[in-house]
């Protein structure tokens, strides 16, 4: 498991103005993105007692959370992602799912996942069948992702969240969704060993502190 180094800012919309044409400037737009943009949506796990939710809020030190992803509307690359940070850092572990797959562990049809021969999968169920872990909510933004080869350094921009209230059913794209807060956008700076001089003052803006912004956490305000 590899970890990487996170830096999160809160930002608003001049200050994203801002930083798009600072990163333009010296990046490289992701060549996967549509336009270069993602639409995302993600389906957040929790337990009955919001145990995630909980440890973000708490600032707990050593925390994990599962989601399942997918961009563009495109359902033919579904992922099912865990998050872990420990000590600051962070990793991610990724597993694919299909359509029909994503659609029966939303609808609670886990028995399959034993003998899927994905240990994500497997460990996904063990934690739905024995730590209560169950679909929580739909989040749901706009990405703007940056790539700098030295570094391994990705950055993005993410706004337009919205929140799927209680709602997860988050293969029917046209699900309604609902804006959360005031417009803000965040930073998100992700590196391994290191962080190129360029990019570190790339993303530097007046007032801006690093922040530990969770797009689960303030879509959960909703349901």
């Amino acid at each position: 498991m590899k970890f990487r180094h996170e830096w999160k800012h809160e930002l608003n919309y001049a200050d994203m103005l801002i930083l798009r044409s600072r990163l333009d400037a010296v990046m490289e737009r992701d060549k996967h993105a549509k336009g270069g943009k993602y639409e995302i949506r993600s389906l957040y796990f929790d337990n009955i007692y919001d145990k995630a939710l909980r440890e973000k809020v708490d600032g707990v030190n050593k925390r994990e959370k599962f989601r399942i992803r997918y961009y563009n509307g495109d359902k033919s690359f579904i992922s099912l992602e865990k998050k872990s940070k420990i000590n600051g850092l962070t990793s991610k572990e990724q597993a694919r799912l299909t359509e029909e797959e994503a659609q029966k562990i939303v609808d609670g049809d886990l028995d399959w996942m034993m003998d899927s021969g994905r240990e994500l999968v497997q460990e996904l169920y063990a934690k739905m069948r024995f730590e209560g872990l169950q679909p929580k909510t739909i989040v749901d933004y706009t990405r703007d992702p940056f790539i700098y080869a030295p570094g391994n350094v990705r950055v993005t921009l993410d706004y337009n969240i919205r929140s799927g209230l209680s709602n997860t059913d988050f293969l029917d794209w046209d699900c309604p969704t609902v804006r959360v807060g005031d417009q803000f956008c965040i930073l998100e700076v992700k590196w391994d060993e290191y962080l190129p001089d360029v990019i570190r003052s790339a993303v530097q803006l007046p007032g801006r502190r690093v922040t530990s912004f969770s797009k689960y956490e303030i879509c959960r305000i909703y349901g």
